[in-house]
């Protein structure tokens, strides 16, 4: 990358550059968590019950995995259900307690039930990861498809919204723990994402908000992913054509994250460890500053 200039490979301005690849931060790549406990042992979350929406890949089932891992009992949904039922295979094998249940972080009935669902197998619920998202390929505000827009809001926005409404409740009786997916994307403004980064933009409102709110019941926060190493971080290598040096050359640690790195993060947030921790947007960037 040319850092005198600003721009990439192509002449690709550099901060537009990063505004199309930052969205990767919440759809990375599967990963399984290496370095976490063994599945059903004792562990930092033994006992509790958490939520991922969006679980089936990426971010969502590397955490899935994680929460696992350190002893809770998960239920996670999202639409493919090939891809859910391969990640609660992999947790199962592994020892862990998971249900995948399909539904549609878009539909308030879908997602009421859900939440009644878990609660009604696990009996409680303490931890909730509000993960699912989706991004398109990037385009300027007015060749933006509406359709496009309206998608992205009512997934990454009214799904965080709808899953906060029926889990807080729940939460509130278990002085629980919520994890919201934002992302860099919402901490600064990027051109040619506007949807994808108005939503995340709000969601880190929704959560200060939600963190005043219930403060006294409910820890509250919100993660900021930068560029996390998964196939959409590939295909913004294609279009942008740019290299993988020269997307992470504007952090300073240098190299994209995974989605392990993120899912520990989740699971520190969801545990007693972050006992005064609320209202707060954690940035997982590789030292981007806001």
């Amino acid at each position: 990358m040319d850092v005198q200039s600003g721009t990439g490979t192509g002449g690709v301005p550099r901060r537009n550059m990063l505004g199309a690849m930052l969205a990767a931060g919440a759809l990375a790549g599967t990963g399984v968590v290496g370095s976490a406990r063994a599945q059903g042992a004792a562990g930092r979350l033994a006992g509790k019950v958490a939520i991922v929406t969006g679980g089936t890949s990426g971010i969502g089932a590397a955490t899935v995995e994680a929460l696992a891992a350190e002893g809770a009992r998960v239920a996670f949904n999202g639409r493919r259900e090939e891809l859910g039922r391969a990640v609660e295979q992999r947790v199962l094998e592994r020892g862990g307690e998971v249900v995948y249940l399909k539904s549609d972080v878009r539909a308030a009935d879908q997602m009421e039930q859900f939440v009644a669902d878990t609660v009604a197998r696990f009996g409680r619920l303490d931890i909730a990861f509000n993960n699912a998202g989706i991004d398109l390929p990037p385009a300027p505000i007015s060749e933006t498809e509406i359709a496009g827009f309206d998608d992205r809001i009512a997934t990454n926005l009214r799904g965080v919204f709808l899953s906060m409404k029926f889990e807080l409740p729940h939460l509130v009786r278990a002085k629980g723990s919520m994890i919201n997916m934002a992302s860099i994307g919402g901490r600064h403004a990027f051109s040619n994402i506007v949807a994808y980064g108005a939503s995340k933009a709000a969601v880190i409102h929704m959560s200060r908000a939600a963190a005043q709110e219930y403060g006294r019941d409910v820890r509250i926060n919100a993660i900021a992913p930068g560029p996390i190493e998964s196939p959409m971080l590939e295909r913004v290598r294609r279009d942008w054509e740019v290299t993988a040096e020269e997307l992470v050359a504007p952090y300073p640690m240098q190299r994209a994250g995974s989605p392990e790195e993120v899912a520990a993060v989740v699971v520190f947030l969801a545990s007693d460890e972050s006992s005064y921790v609320s209202g707060q947007v954690i940035g997982i960037d590789g030292g981007d500053l806001p």
